[in-house]
């Protein structure tokens, strides 16, 4: 084999750095996007925050106004009490307001804990069984494995264990410390003190006791066979036990709360009855170039001359791929708003099927480069703040040749079954024929899917009993 030099000529795509950049730009949230500026802020001396006037400005008012009213104000702190400040005029000073809340179900438990009269071995089995209570408010290890934790030495019986439970079970709130939902449930309507309740209690009680597995399974006929109740007195035991909390300790360990910037804000303009998309300038913090450092790097030379140039050159090209990302997302949310215009007039039964190939015909661009300007922008509309991935939606073929969306499709179910006669809830088969009479062709099977991602229960487990007459 003889080998031999050739020169060819041919084009080649490269993954420049700048380009890498701008499509990391191009794929970040709101929240990844504030901290990659914050970074770069730090490791570029080029780039500045650009504050404008009216902000400085507001700024240095409200600094002045609370350097006035803590002038205004210091006099004060020498006579407040340590409690808290002093009431209005007129009003009693409120304890209760002033005295901090537990931060979470086991300092609730604790608090209340400290108050009950105990001696120091019960107090000891207290704090084993408080750790081992999950934040639903449900004992989390049972009796045998709580006693285990328990040195041998110390002779802690199950008895004396089960004692302190009962013990715990009585504190707020109500169903705390439960083994299983029935012991829950059974504490709650324990509790019950209105004599008007005391005979559906009993019967709520009944039920709990020996056929939750039925209530469960919403088998009413064979309950009121296994009871003995009468329709109406059942069904007022099953919304009592309704209302009752099957995790009581849920409302003292609330989850925390995800907030959402919105990328683009959807207005519409009442003069010319159109649609306006823009950019939320709150979404992205506005930077800008130091001059002062651009004149000096121009003037400059040696090393720190080479250092503030490829500093700027690395400014100048994060401000090209920002204001690229900026575009790009405009452009794309622009011509998602105009094709579902429908949506934002009418509500998610107007919405119509859209997928990413259509939005990149329209704007020119590739799909992977529309699947992420979609992930995780958000867009702010008179209805709600929505990701840009919600408006894209597969179709289902009508019986008049045209197209109805699968979003479209999940809120009509949602409105059937709102409106449905819950002592005769809707099939699959049943909201299927109701689909075909609007010409819209859609299988069982798909309206179990749909229902299922809507967590929609099936038609056995959403029928209710009748409510009785009240006189």
């Amino acid at each position: 084999m003889k080998l031999s030099l050739q020169l060819k000529l041919g084009q080649q795509l490269a993954m420049t750095p700048q380009l890498q950049q701008a499509i990391r730009l191009l794929q970040l949230s709101s929240t990844d996007l504030h901290q990659e500026v914050g970074q770069m802020l730090e490791s570029n001396p080029m780039l500045e925050l650009e504050e404008s006037g009216e902000e400085s400005e507001r700024e240095h008012s409200a600094q002045l106004r609370a350097e006035d009213d803590w002038r205004e104000n210091r006099w004060q702190e020498a006579w407040q009490p340590s409690f808290g400040g002093p009431a209005r005029d007129g009003e009693a000073f409120d304890f209760a307001a002033s005295s901090p809340e537990p931060d979470n179900l086991q300092d609730h438990l604790l608090w209340q804990l400290n108050l009950t009269p105990m001696s120091n071995r019960d107090q000891t089995i207290a704090l084993a069984i408080i750790d081992a209570i999950d934040a639903n408010g449900m004992l989390s290890v049972d009796i045998d494995s709580l006693l285990a934790g328990f040195a041998p030495a110390a002779g802690v019986g199950a008895d004396e264990a089960l004692a302190v439970l009962h013990r715990i079970q009585q504190f707020d709130p109500a169903g705390v410390a439960s083994r299983d939902l029935a012991e829950c449930l059974l504490l709650q309507l324990g509790q019950i003190s209105d004599p008007e309740l005391e005979s559906t209690a009993d019967c709520a009680v009944l039920i709990v006791k020996n056929h939750l597995d039925l209530l469960a399974s919403h088998d009413y006929a064979q309950l009121m066979r296994r009871t003995r109740l009468r329709e109406n007195e059942l069904g007022a035991a099953i919304r009592l036990i309704e209302s009752l909390n099957p995790r009581p300790g849920a409302q003292l360990s609330p989850a925390a709360a995800g907030y959402v910037i919105p990328d683009v804000l959807v207005r519409r303009d009442p003069s010319s009855a159109t649609w306006r998309v823009d950019l939320n300038p709150d979404s992205a913090p506005r930077i800008r170039i130091n001059q002062d450092y651009a004149d000096l790097a121009s003037n400059s030379a040696g090393d720190d001359g080479s250092y503030l140039r490829s500093n700027l050159q690395e400014a100048r090209w994060f401000l090209k791929s920002l204001q690229s990302r900026n575009e790009t997302l405009l452009k794309v949310a622009a011509r998602i708003v105009e094709h579902q215009r429908d949506f934002l007039e009418y509500g998610e039964e107007a919405m119509k099927p859209l997928v990413l190939h259509e939005i990149a015909e329209a704007v020119d661009m590739h799909e992977s480069t529309i699947s992420r300007v979609t992930t995780q922008k958000y867009l702010h509309t008179p209805r709600g703040v929505f990701e840009l991935k919600y408006f894209f939606s597969s179709h289902v073929s009508t019986s008049g040749g045209g197209e109805c969306s699968s979003t479209a499709i999940r809120a009509i179910i949602r409105k059937l079954v709102a409106q449905e006669n819950t002592c005769k809830p809707l099939s699959d088969n049943r909201i299927a024929t109701l689909l075909r009479e609007r010409g819209i062709e859609v299988a069982r099977r798909t309206i179990a899917k749909y229902r299922e991602s809507l967590f929609i229960p099936p038609s056995n487990e959403r029928k209710r009993l009748a409510m009785p007459v009240q006189d």
